[in-house]
């Protein structure tokens, strides 16, 4: 399967919008879409890891106790028992893809 990422982009004005381009027993690849002021709040995963790519913006990334400026290009990698989460501080809209494996929606 196929899919054009500039056509599943979508914003939403009260919080960040996570669009699913792909899910399987085994994984899950999706794009978060925040606009000025969104975030993802700080979580963790017992047994997941997390692969950020930002296509667009820059923002800021918590990994443990630290944060960290993102850009587009960066890839960021919150691994399973790390607090996590991302910011759009920014004036600007923050296009991030997502891929998480194991899938925590499939048990």
């Amino acid at each position: 399967m196929i899919k054009h990422l500039k056509e599943c982009i979508q914003f939403s004005p009260d919080k960040l919008k996570k669009i699913n381009l792909f899910e399987t027993e085994h994984f899950f690849c999706d794009i978060y879409c925040l606009k000025p002021g969104q975030q993802q709040k700080s979580h963790e995963h017992t047994r997941e890891d997390k692969i950020y790519f930002v296509l667009k913006g820059h923002g800021t990334a918590q990994l443990g106790d630290t944060t960290h400026p993102i850009q587009e290009g960066d890839c960021i990698f919150a691994q399973r028992q790390v607090l996590h989460g991302i910011q759009n501080e920014t004036c600007d809209e923050l296009i991030l893809l997502v891929f998480m494996a194991p899938n925590p929606n499939k048990k």
